[in-house]
């Protein structure tokens, strides 16, 4: 599927993964509609892309926990473009505490952003993407197949993700809608300086290497391609498609290679 005039949507568009979504997807034609909380990051996004590449982008305020928000974001599309292509749901939050020290709101909230904002934007958009046989997408993880250590919310929240976009895939086999799973290894943007803390708060810093990572760029172009090829599943990194193998046979060995690698963290809560 070429992405020249089509209507993609993309939550969590203000930073990261999103942002570099938003702009790999323009270059390549297509018309954007633009949910994140940070509207007026969101409105400069989309006038920049608009000049530089000649497409339409709009930016729709919206709390993807918030269900009348989701609902709103699809509404506000329908209006202006009057249809919908594909649905990227990247918007995401992530936390790092142990699950003996953490709050149950900070899991709840993990959950909300990553999982219950997925199902909601996905319910809304689905009748209009039924219509035009497009893509619905899930920007997941590799811990929606390996728990990491210190992001019980997170892997919980991903796993959940996971089997979502699995059952909807196989609802869909035959109507033509499209649904793919991507799954970035670690990526540098700034979903680690915003990861919440036991106690809900933004640790405010990342605890991990972000030069040796993959860059949202990178990333973008791997899933703008997954969407013109009709992928089902991309696992991007070497090291993930490794530990997804070897989990399924040796999953006591990945235990421990996880464990370890988590331990080298910047201030490790694995003591």
């Amino acid at each position: 599927m070429r992405l020249n005039d089509k209507v993609i949507i993309i939550t969590g568009a203000s930073s990261g993964i999103g942002k570099s979504l938003a702009t790999e997807f323009a270059k390549r034609g297509a018309n954007l509609v633009l949910g994140a909380r940070q509207y007026v990051t969101l409105c400069e996004i989309a006038q920049s892309l608009e000049q530089q590449y000649q497409i339409k982008a709009i930016a729709v305020q919206c709390d993807v926990s918030v269900e009348e928000d989701c609902k709103h974001l699809i509404q506000q599309t329908l209006i202006t473009f009057g249809k919908i292509d594909v649905l990227v749901n990247n918007a995401g939050i992530s936390m790092r505490a142990l699950f003996k020290d953490a709050e149950i709101d900070v899991i709840k909230k993990v959950m909300d952003v990553n999982f219950w904002g997925t199902v909601y934007c996905t319910k809304y958009a689905l009748p209009e993407i039924l219509k035009t046989k497009g893509s619905v997408v899930g920007v997941s993880s590799i811990a929606g197949y390996k728990g990491l250590p210190g992001r019980s919310g997170y892997s919980a929240s991903k796993f959940a993700m996971n089997g979502f976009l699995d059952v909807l895939r196989m609802e869909n086999l035959k109507t033509g809608v499209h649904v793919l799973t991507a799954c970035p290894g670690f990526t540098a943007s700034n979903i680690r300086n915003t990861a919440l803390d036991k106690d809900g708060i933004q640790q405010g810093e990342s605890t991990m290497q972000e030069d040796k990572m993959m860059t949202s760029d990178e990333v973008a172009i791997i899933i703008a391609d997954g969407v013109e090829n009709r992928a089902r599943t991309l696992i991007m990194t070497g090291q993930g498609k490794l530990m997804v193998f070897l989990n399924k046979f040796v999953p006591g060995l990945v235990d421990k290679l996880v464990y370890n690698t988590i331990a080298k963290e910047k201030n490790s809560l694995l003591k």
